[in-house]
């Protein structure tokens, strides 16, 4: 019995005690932070059975994926990138608005959001253009793969960008640090960041002056908005300037309202910073110990309790010291990946491993920092402990991707050893 179980969680032990860890976690905070959802749904137990479904369906979806050898990632790879932005240009023209904005896709049973598989396989994209780029010399990667990887990966990321900002930053982030990790000559990552330093400036920018004259309009247009709507169906009339320049104003407003604390309290507004001040709330409450799972007073306040600020409830109820231990899973995580990475033989696995795993460490990183006030409000879920369908599922594949490179890496030193005796 004990041997058909080792035989089915295959791979890195210390991957898979992190990912049990974080996916308990996620089950009994989840629970915890979801007393908005059971009030709604006047279901007590449905929140929670649903997450531990789509738990169950990752873990699923994690033994399936380590049982992959990592040499067939590189065959499905030309598929996720045709389905990457077919799904992606659908959720813009047909997709269901979230927050205010098209991020899923409505489909049977559940919502698929095409920007997790699109991050995953933008990742997985360039792994395999920088393993197949190095050159012979060992001087790194050829010159030409950053305009390859640009060419496949920019386009992506401004179809992400136009609804979720944020998530388009994290995935740029990551390819630029594994072109790095790749070995992309300097003198080219040295003209990107100016590049990127630049459009960086000319966009803010923009955003602060036409945010700025979309947020003025707000108060005026904010109690014609629903009878226009219904009666001349604006929403299909919208210009394609509209359409394009919609979200400006909530990016301003995210770039304004991150402003330093007054010195007097009392000048603080709570209203104008909703979402941050109770989970300040929170965190100020919690102490060492914190309050206890389900003690948390929070979790009716805020309305992302059991997504984007997760991490403020694990706080509140688990103390400073539940903090320091979910912080410690994902750099053990990322130490892991780090170690498995450095064990590969080829190049390809070892740039998807450390992908992915840079993937969700920097994503769990932003959610933290938000949490405590270190941050821009950005709406990234805690990876595989924030409730979530397609984010959950999908970390668990990057988890499963993780699994299968170190199933064959572990094997190298051993076989290594077999030849020389």
């Amino acid at each position: 019995m004990n041997k058909k179980i080792g035989n089915l969680f295959k791979g890195d032990k210390g991957i898979w005690t992190v990912f049990f860890f974080l996916t308990l976690i996620s089950l009994i905070e989840v629970f915890s932070a979801s007393s908005t959802l059971s009030y709604k749904s006047h279901n007590f137990m449905g929140p929670i059975i649903y997450h531990a479904g789509t738990i169950l369906a990752g873990v699923f979806i994690t033994i399936v994926t380590l049982n992959i050898p990592c040499r067939y990632f590189k065959i499905i790879t030309p598929i996720f990138i045709i389905l990457s932005y077919a799904s992606l240009l659908w959720v813009l023209a047909f997709g269901e608005s979230i927050n205010g904005a098209n991020r899923v896709i409505q489909l049977p049973g559940f919502t698929f959001q095409p920007s997790e598989l699109a991050k995953g396989t933008m990742v997985l994209a360039t792994a395999q253009i920088l393993s197949a780029m190095q050159r012979e010399d060992g001087k790194g990667a050829d010159p030409k793969s950053m305009k390859y990887i640009l060419y496949l990966v920019v386009p992506a990321v401004a179809l992400i960008g136009l609804e979720n900002l944020s998530t388009a930053v994290l995935l740029f982030g990551i390819i630029f640090i594994m072109m790095f990790l790749g070995r992309v000559p300097m003198a080219q990552m040295g003209k990107l960041t100016g590049a990127l330093a630049l459009i960086a400036g000319i966009f803010i920018t923009l955003v602060l002056t036409v945010g700025s004259m979309d947020s003025s309009n707000d108060d005026e247009t904010a109690a014609t908005t629903e009878v226009i709507a219904a009666a001349n169906n604006a929403e299909k009339s919208e210009s394609a300037v509209t359409k394009l320049f919609h979200r400006f104003s909530t990016w301003r407003n995210r770039l304004v309202n991150k402003e330093p604390r007054p010195e007097n309290p009392k000048d603080y507004n709570v209203r104008d910073n909703f979402q941050v001040a109770h989970a300040n709330f929170a965190i100020a409450t919690s102490g060492i110990i914190g309050k206890g799972p389900g003690n948390s007073t929070e979790r009716d306040y805020l309305p992302q309790a059991f997504s984007d600020f997760i991490f403020s409830i694990i706080i509140e109820e688990m103390g400073l010291i539940g903090a320091i231990a979910v912080v410690f899973l994902y750099i053990i995580l990322l130490f892991r990946a780090a170690r498995i990475a450095g064990r590969c033989e080829n190049n390809f696995p070892a740039f998807l491993v450390m992908g992915l795993a840079l993937l969700l460490v920097a994503q769990a990183a932003i959610n933290m920092m938000v949490a405590v006030d270190f941050g821009i409000v950005t709406g990234q879920p805690l990876p595989l402990v924030s409730k979530g369908g397609t984010s959950t599922l999908v970390s668990c594949a990057y988890i499963g991707a993780i699994l299968s490179v170190s199933r064959s890496a572990k094997q190298k030193p051993a076989l290594a050893m077999a030849t020389t005796s």
